[in-house]
């Protein structure tokens, strides 16, 4: 392995894994793979997914435009991408880049394809692979929804999932076992170092764990699989999850994982004797806790809910074999 260049692989989706693929470039990774989840049934994404039964373009979009090349040209496609329409109109919500996808995978014949092509107009630094060459449903047991608290209930999609006033306990996709994209299992085995999170936990993370194929070749990788846990609990998802019940959720979804390291805000407000707790569960998955100062903070020095890439890509590479930097 390169310790001046390494090949990152970062699974999830949203937000969070924008964050990872800026990280990762913060990095100076000689290759950056996205592999990214597919069951997004809102907004944009959901239209042209129900209009035109493609997979949802816009986690992928998203990590595209992290990658985009770091110059005029690139700067400007990048924007371009997350550009949104407004107005009332038939356009109205729907981000360029997820138009621009839609239409390649028609000519080209495939997601995969349009998003390869999406690549080289961009110089992108690295490759966006949908983890599932199919679209996803997410459904969950959910608990709170009935009188009685015991009951649980189904909830289908992963908006009515990520905004459901009840708890939920557990989450599958649908189908339950979906072609899984070879090119993802590949970049897993090929890297240095593979991320899973941060993000929305059961409509983000898990997804990528309910696959068999996934979590072998990330049991089977030599690359450091790191684990990057949530600055705080997300709203309707996980509000009220402690940092121990994360870890406990990607165990019990998936039960043969294991993991290197979970990377933890220093400032996670625990006691000495949970932090031990909180070890302890690591383990479990074969993994150690660790923490490192990891938050971004605003202008004017507030803190923020957001990774600040130049510290977690410090982080990610203190912990490969080495303790690289840069």
């Amino acid at each position: 392995m390169s310790s001046v260049a390494p090949v990152f692989t970062c699974l999830g989706g949203g937000h969070g894994l924008y964050q990872t693929l800026l990280a990762a470039r913060h990095a100076r990774a000689s290759h950056i793979n996205a592999v990214v989840t597919v069951a997004d049934d809102g907004g944009s994404s959901g239209r042209l997914r129900r209009e035109l039964g493609l997979i949802p373009p816009g986690d992928l979009r998203m990590a595209m435009s992290a990658l985009t090349q770091d110059s005029e040209d690139g700067r400007l496609w990048r924007d371009t991408l997350q550009h949104r329409f407004r107005g009332n109109g038939a356009m109205a919500g729907h981000a360029v880049g997820n138009l621009i996808l839609a239409g390649l995978s028609a000519e080209t014949g495939s997601m995969q394809a349009a998003l390869d092509t999406l690549s080289r107009w961009t110089r992108s630094a690295g490759r966006v692979l949908p983890v599932c060459n199919e679209p996803l449903d997410i459904e969950a047991d959910v608990a709170g929804l009935d009188d009685d608290p015991r009951v649980l209930r189904p909830v289908r999609g992963q908006v009515a999932v990520a905004t459901t006033p009840g708890t939920v306990r557990r989450v599958r996709i649908l189908p339950a076992d979906p072609p899984v994209n070879s090119a993802a299992v590949a970049a897993i085995m090929n890297a240095d170092v593979v991320t899973i999170g941060p993000g929305s936990w059961f409509s983000s993370v898990i997804p990528h764990l309910l696959l068999p194929e996934i979590v072998t070749a990330l049991n089977e990788t030599s690359a450091t699989v790191v684990v990057l846990l949530n600055l705080s609990p997300e709203a309707g998802e996980t509000q009220g999850f402690t940092t121990e019940r994360h870890i406990h959720l990607l165990s019990q979804h998936a039960p043969d994982l294991r993991v290197d390291h979970f990377v933890a805000d220093e400032h996670l407000n625990t006691t000495p004797g949970e932090r031990r707790h909180l070890q302890r569960t690591a383990e479990r998955v074969g993994g150690e806790i660790t923490y490192m100062d990891l938050r971004a903070f605003s202008e004017d020095g507030t803190p923020t809910n957001t990774h600040d890439p130049e510290k977690l890509a410090r982080a990610l590479l203190s912990l490969l074999p080495g303790g690289a930097s840069g």
